[in-house]
C-alpha cells in the first residue's frame, strides 16, 4: 500500500502543470512574417489570410510579433479574430505608411499600459533610415499587464534589413540598449524577423556581445520541439537546414517552457513564405 501511495505521489509530481506551469498563467507568444500583399493567385493574401489565422487559432497563440504587414493585413486579422487588437505605426512615416511590425495581442487578457515605436537609425526617435540599410527599419514596443496574474512585462517586435550588413550589427546593437533602457528590470519579450542566421555577427551582439544581451528563447526552453531550424521557406521552394532569420528572446525574468518552429502546411501550402516560431513562457 505504501509503494502505491508513493507511486501515485511521484506521478503528480511529475505531472505535466508541475514541470510546465498552470496552463493559465502561460504565455504563448508567436514571431510570424505574415509577407506583404504582392502576390497574385495562390500566394496572394486574400488566399492566405485564413490560413495565417488557422494557424494563431490552432496554437493559441496570446501574443504575437508580425512582420511586413500592413493596416489592411491587420484590419483583416482583427475581423478574422475578434477577441484580438493590434498596436503599431508604419515605418515610413509613423502613421499608416509602409510595413508595420505591430504587436497583435489577446484584448480579453492583456491590458496595453504604454506603447511606442523607434527607427532602426542614427535618429531613432524618427522615420529614418539608418546606417546601410535598404529601407527604414523599426521597433515597436508595448507595456503589457497580464490581467491572469497582474504581471507586467514589456513586448518588442522588429525587422532588421535585409541587406545592410553595417545595419544589422548596429541595429543589434541599439535593440539590445533599447530593451535595457525602456524594459529596466522589467521582464522581457523580443520577437522578430532578423535577417540572420544563428553563426553571423549580429545573433552573437545580440546574445552575448558588446553589452546587455539577450537570451535566445530556443536554446535556453525547457523543451524545443522544432523539427528543424529553417524558418524562411520562400512558399516552400526554400527548405534549407539552418536557415533560421526569425527569432525569440527574453531578458530579465522570463520562464522559456517550450520552444518550436512551426512547419505546418495546409494541403502543401504555407501560409507565408516565413514559418511561424512560437514560445510558451512564464513572467516570473
Amino acid at each position: 500500500m505504501k509503494n502505491i501511495s508513493l507511486f501515485i505521489l511521484l506521478l503528480f509530481a511529475l505531472s505535466p502543470n508541475t514541470i510546465f506551469g498552470d496552463d493559465e498563467d502561460l504565455i504563448r507568444v508567436m514571431t510570424y512574417n505574415i509577407r506583404v500583399p504582392v502576390d497574385e493567385g495562390i500566394n496572394s493574401w486574400d488566399n492566405r489570410k485564413e490560413l495565417v489565422v488557422s494557424i494563431i487559432k490552432n496554437y493559441k497563440a496570446d501574443i504575437i510579433g508580425l512582420q511586413e504587414a500592413l493596416k489592411i493585413q491587420l484590419d483583416d486579422l482583427t475581423k478574422l479574430l475578434p477577441d484580438f487588437a493590434w498596436v503599431g505605426v508604419g515605418r515610413d512615416d509613423g502613421a499608416e505608411g509602409g510595413e508595420y511590425s505591430a504587436i497583435l495581442y489577446n484584448k480579453k487578457r492583456f491590458e496595453v499600459l504604454e506603447d511606442s515605436t523607434i527607427w532602426l537609425s542614427e535618429t531613432p526617435e524618427k522615420p529614418s533610415i539608418g546606417w546601410d540599410a535598404a529601407y527604414k527599419r523599426i521597433v515597436t514596443w508595448v507595456k503589457f499587464t497580464d490581467k491572469v496574474t497582474g504581471k507586467t512585462f514589456y513586448h518588442f517586435n522588429t525587422h532588421f534589413d535585409h541587406k545592410g550588413e553595417m545595419a544589422k550589427l548596429e541595429s543589434a546593437d541599439l535593440l539590445n540598449d533599447k530593451v535595457a533602457e525602456i524594459a529596466g528590470k522589467f521582464p522581457a519579450v523580443i520577437t522578430g524577423d532578423l535577417n540572420f542566421k544563428l553563426d553571423s555577427k549580429g545573433y552573437k551582439i545580440l546574445t552575448g556581445g558588446r553589452r546587455n544581451y539577450l537570451f535566445d528563447a530556443q536554446k535556453i526552453a525547457k523543451v524545443d520541439s522544432s523539427g528543424s531550424n529553417i524558418t524562411f521557406n520562400d512558399f516552400g521552394k526554400s527548405l534549407e537546414e539552418g536557415n533560421k532569420v526569425d527569432y525569440i528572446f527574453i531578458k530579465n525574468d522570463v520562464e522559456v517552457l517550450k520552444h518550436q518552429i512551426i512547419t505546418d502546411a495546409f494541403d502543401g501550402r504555407y501560409p507565408s513564405d516565413h514559418m511561424p516560431v512560437l514560445a510558451e513562457m512564464m513572467i516570473k
